[in-house]
């Protein structure tokens, strides 16, 4: 991958783009499977997302293996597509910039009423 590639984010296009013709060719309940666990993933990547991408792929491989051998996307990933799609990611959503501002809010307030109230 070169420097502008990860730059510009060109490379996770392309990545991105062949996974979804592979998703397209796919029976329409793990379609439909498919677009919930990205939905339930999204919260979880980084700013780019990159690190999505092998576990994205991943799902896509069992979606398409299901798929082959006849089972149902509902037989293979369950009721509770959330909850698989949480245990893909660790169970720990990303933290975002807001989180870290907020983090660093509350320390500065309570560092600051430590000096009051002390």
């Amino acid at each position: 991958m070169s420097f502008w590639e990860t730059i510009t984010g060109s490379d996770l296009t392309r990545e991105y783009k062949a996974l979804e013709a592979r998703a397209a060719a796919l029976p329409s309940d793990h379609r439909e499977a498919w677009r919930q666990i990205q939905y339930h993933l999204f919260p979880y990547g980084d700013f780019t997302g990159r690190n999505l991408l092998p576990i994205l792929d991943g799902v896509l491989g069992l979606l398409e293996t299901t798929a082959a051998d006849g089972v149902s996307a509902r037989d293979a990933l369950g009721d509770d597509i959330a909850g698989f799609s949480s245990a893909l990611a660790g169970g720990e959503p990303a933290r975002t910039f807001r989180d870290r501002w907020r983090e660093q809010l509350n320390r500065n307030v309570a560092r600051k009423l430590g000096r009051l109230g002390g």
